[in-house]
């Protein structure tokens, strides 16, 4: 997973990201927009729209970050 939409999304829900995504490999949840990893080419189109500053590249990630990745996770798992 290059891409993860992080906590500033969370309510916010602007939507800017979507439009620009070249793949459409972002989804809506309830709560916040998350990328799906499997389609997302690494672009970077969605980190420069985000009204908040919500996309970070996993690598650079903090660690109070960690648990949307994990939530992004959770949203495109398979079952």
């Amino acid at each position: 997973m290059a891409f993860v939409i992080t906590q500033p999304c969370e309510g916010e829900q602007a939507g800017e990201c979507v439009t620009v995504c070249p793949v459409d490999c972002i989804e809506q949840g309830k709560d916040q927009y998350y990328i799906n990893p499997d389609i997302c080419i690494d672009c970077g189109a969605c980190v420069s729209v985000c009204p908040v500053d919500a996309i970070v590249e996993e690598y650079e990630m903090r660690p109070e970050e960690e648990p949307y990745l994990a939530k992004a996770e959770a949203f495109f798992a398979v079952e």
